[in-house]
């Protein structure tokens, strides 16, 4: 029997067409079985593609299910793809301004539609902040090796560690913007390390910024789940104001730590996400992203 599903192609953290961070949609993924979402997401060919669909039963505290798949595998959560979704979401069935709860393989996550005028912006809280020691000398050299870069690279001030809020990635920082848009990563080695420290991210990130309203510039890359480089990365900037408040790099006490990152810059998908960080007795509890998006087309997928 044929099923018929609403996809939609979003870019996420921009409001340019064919910039920021392109996700694919399926909206009304009800029918489909996880091998069928998965050879959608490689034919879409995105980074990541989210789908979602309803609760089997109306007893629940969330109101979809979402799951996300690369071109080769599923993964947990994704920042850029949450945005899409429910964007897509918001101007498929014309929302106004509401919050929507969404279960995903870390838990029900909020995610807030602010309606503007005729358009949207989308706020997701993620999952929990969750920070593993720094690396021992000897595996920070093989990452920096592995991405191109030399000891003297790295930002003295930044421990090499791995940040989570449920897909985690390894925090680099380094000292110098041109460095960072000049980096050409030995991917083979970065898929045998992701084996070793069990982690398949790699955010490369930097505070040289010419811009006063952009605290960092970043560059993703996680080739060990078929992405060489994603564009503009929720699940690297979120964790990285986690990272930065518990490694004192940035001063607080209480309150709340808010920045705007930069991504994509070198593969000319540039686009910037802003990240909250509500912090207590200087540790980080709650950590949201916010994004602007853009439809790039809408189709009917017959399979």
């Amino acid at each position: 029997m044929t099923k018929e599903v609403i996809v939609y192609q979003i870019d996420s953290f921009t409001k340019e067409k064919f910039k920021g961070n392109p996700a694919g949609v399926v909206l009304n993924a009800e029918n489909l079985t996880a091998e069928e979402m998965q050879l959608i997401a490689r034919e879409l060919n995105n980074s990541e593609t989210a789908f979602v669909f309803r609760p089997a039963s109306e007893n629940n505290d969330f109101d979809y299910h979402v799951r996300y798949f690369t071109p080769t595998t599923e993964v947990p959560v994704c920042g850029h793809a949450t945005i899409g979704a429910l964007y897509a979401k918001a101007i498929e069935d014309r929302l106004e301004s509401c919050t929507i709860k969404i279960n995903t393989q870390v838990g029900v996550l909020p995610v807030c539609i602010e309606r503007t005028t005729d358009d949207y912006q989308i706020t997701m809280t993620q999952g929990g902040f969750h920070l593993s020691p720094a690396f021992d000398t000897a595996t920070i050299r093989k990452i920096a090796k592995a991405l191109g870069l030399k000891m003297e690279d790295l930002d003295e001030k930044c421990p090499l560690q791995i940040a989570s809020t449920g897909h985690s990635k390894v925090m680099i920082g380094i000292k110098n913007r041109n460095t960072l848009n000049s980096l050409k990563p030995d991917f083979t080695a970065l898929i045998q390390l992701s084996k070793i420290i069990n982690c398949n991210g790699y955010f490369v990130f930097t505070f040289d910024s010419d811009d006063q309203n952009i605290l960092t510039y970043g560059r993703m890359f996680a080739p060990a789940i078929g992405i060489s480089e994603d564009p503009v990365t929720g699940n690297a900037n979120g964790p990285l104001g986690g990272y930065l408040i518990q490694n004192k790099i940035i001063e607080i006490t209480d309150g709340t730590f808010e920045f705007k990152g930069r991504q994509g810059e070198t593969i000319n998908r540039i686009g910037e996400i802003k990240v909250e960080v509500t912090v207590t007795d200087s540790i980080p509890e709650t950590i949201k992203i916010t994004g602007n998006a853009v439809s790039v087309f809408r189709t009917v997928m017959q399979i």
